[in-house]
């Protein structure tokens, strides 16, 4: 079987069925053996497409969970097929062709022996490219050869290694299907778990690998990469402190920093990952598998590449972070922004140009904490333009006190700003920082700044005294007009409910004509002009 037959992925028969499996795994955090062979059986699956649907399932991070009895008829399988094949040999495991995803199979212990202890061998992997194996070239099945006893370690020349046909394969039926879903079988880069039992009592279950459970979230969690030079982050809940700055410090301050022979080299890794993403964007369709799986390979290092250089330069965010303390916005918020500038530099750095990083992406770094500070450090947002004007106006203003010895007037600095001092002035006014009304005032802070503001809207004694007043002698001079008009008065001006009516709206409600309310109006209007019912009113109009 080729390395490309090896990475090809499950036919679009049975796609529904590894996207059914992915999304159960993605819910409940792993699937069972059984699951997975039971979807086999009722999707009808044949044994040569069940690894490249362990393998799709891997890649999506999609853990199968095997119990003990399950793995012990496999292994025995591969014993006695190794017992029937005349010839062996031993052979050293070589290197992948290149780097793919290892699949390792949990075992779940339904046993009460405790389990015996077993070391894994992981090959290693290298982005090197080889010329494509033969199809004819037997697969190597490895099997162990005798149980080590306490103490005893398992080395290579333990293992031997038996050719087998693809024949042979087909022969096996579900038992291969059951040791895929065991060891996770890779063509290129697999963890082996070394355990089997001894010859002499094949029937006998082997003793489980060590059982591995994920690790919750409030145990711990653990940021790394397969990647040799991807800086590993391990942060323990139980080591977190209550200062969350200090948390943040302590776990940027465990990736070291990158030489410019380094960064170059993650820059190239960068770029060439760009280009793998936008020729995979653009020509899917039409490459083959085996150019597909290569530039799907080269994208996913370049991304591993620029999480590297972004991890190793988080300090140099922190340090000019500091320089902006105390004007607004916390040190955190700072820093967060600051790393979106990061992020900014990491995409635009050109490493043709000979320049390290550090240098280019500081210039990003503060305009990004700039920028937010201009947005949201204010109490009442100003326009990041006019920010930028005010910061002039300070700068100005400072140097010209040096030069000076005293403040500057207001057309001193308009000459020098080339504006119009009026400008100055209204720019000055948008400098101001708001003030809190709870801001004590005195040596004793005993009153606040709050006190000495005047409420627009409370009540004036004086003012409430007068207008009942008012009201008083406004009833009064229309109790000396008829009924009819003093109804007509009172709902053309609103006296009763502050609500002016209209002519047709106050003839509505008298039954007559809008002509005949005017006509009562101009009547009632001259009744109210003579002196003996104005004067009493005209005082109130000063």
């Amino acid at each position: 079987m080729s390395p490309a037959s090896s990475t090809s992925k499950p036919s679009e028969l049975h796609e529904h069925v590894v996207r059914q499996l992915i999304e159960r795994g993605r819910s409940q955090g792993y699937l069972e053996a059984d699951d997975v062979r039971r979807a086999f059986e009722e999707a009808d699956i044949p044994v040569s497409k069940a690894s490249s649907i362990l393998r799709s399932l891997s890649k999506e991070g999609v853990t199968v969970m095997v119990s003990a009895a399950d793995s012990a008829a496999p292994k025995r399988a591969r014993n006695s097929s190794k017992r029937a094949t005349p010839a062996t040999k031993k052979t050293k495991t070589t290197a992948a062709t290149k780097e793919q995803d290892s699949v390792t199979a949990v075992v779940e212990d339904d046993a009460e022996a405790p389990p015996k202890p077993a070391r894994a061998k992981k090959s290693a992997a290298k982005p090197k490219k080889a010329a494509p194996a033969k199809k004819s070239a037997p697969q190597p099945v490895a099997k162990a050869v005798k149980e080590p006893e306490d103490g005893e370690d398992v080395s290579d020349a333990d293992i031997e290694v038996t050719d087998i046909d693809e024949a042979d394969l087909n022969d096996l039926g579900d038992d291969v299907v059951a040791a895929d879903l065991e060891t996770g079988v890779d063509d290129t880069d697999t963890e082996v778990v070394a355990e089997a039992a001894p010859e002499a009592e094949p029937e006998e279950a082997p003793a489980p690998a060590a059982e591995k459970k994920p690790t919750s979230e409030d145990e711990s969690f653990v940021i790394g990469d397969d990647d040799e030079d991807a800086p590993a982050q391990q942060i323990a809940a139980a080591g977190a402190t209550a200062d969350p700055v200090k948390d943040y410090l302590k776990q940027i301050g465990k990736v070291p920093l990158l030489n410019a022979e380094q960064e170059v080299e993650l820059a190239k890794r960068i770029e060439a990952g760009l280009f793998a993403e936008e020729k995979l964007a653009l020509e899917r369709t039409v490459l083959e598998f085996q150019v597909l799986d290569d530039l799907e390979w080269i994208a996913e290092d370049g991304r591993r590449a620029k999480n590297h250089l972004l991890e190793a330069n988080l300090r140099l965010v922190v340090s000019l972070a500091k320089r902006y303390t105390g004007r607004g916005m916390l040190f955190l918020d700072l820093i967060q922004e600051g790393n979106l500038g990061l992020i900014r530099a990491v995409e635009k750095f050109d490493y043709t140009k000979g320049y390290k990083f550090s240098t280019y992406a500081t210039w990003w770094i503060r305009q990004a904490i700039t920028r937010a500070m201009a947005d949201q450090a204010r109490t009442i947002r100003i326009p990041v333009h006019m920010v930028e004007v005010i910061n002039k106006l300070a700068r100005v203003q400072r140097q010209m006190l040096q030069d000076l010895g005293r403040e500057p007037t207001p057309e001193e600095l308009a000459k020098e700003l080339d504006m119009t001092p009026e400008k100055v002035v209204e720019v000055q006014k948008y400098g101001r920082e708001p003030i809190s009304l709870h801001t004590p005032l005195g040596e004793d802070g005993d009153s606040e700044f709050g006190d000495l503001i005047e409420d627009s809207e409370a009540i004036v004694p004086a003012d409430a005294v007068s207008f009942t007043l008012l009201q008083e002698q406004l009833h009064s001079v229309l109790d000396t007009l008829s009924e009819r008009e003093a109804g007509v008065v009172s709902m053309r001006f609103g006296l009763t409910d502050g609500q002016p009516k209209t002519l047709d709206e106050i003839g509505k409600v008298y039954g007559v004509t809008r002509e005949r309310i005017r006509q009562i109006e101009s009547k009632t209007m001259s009744k109210l002009r003579h002196p003996s019912r104005s004067q009493v009113l005209r005082d109130y109009l000063d």
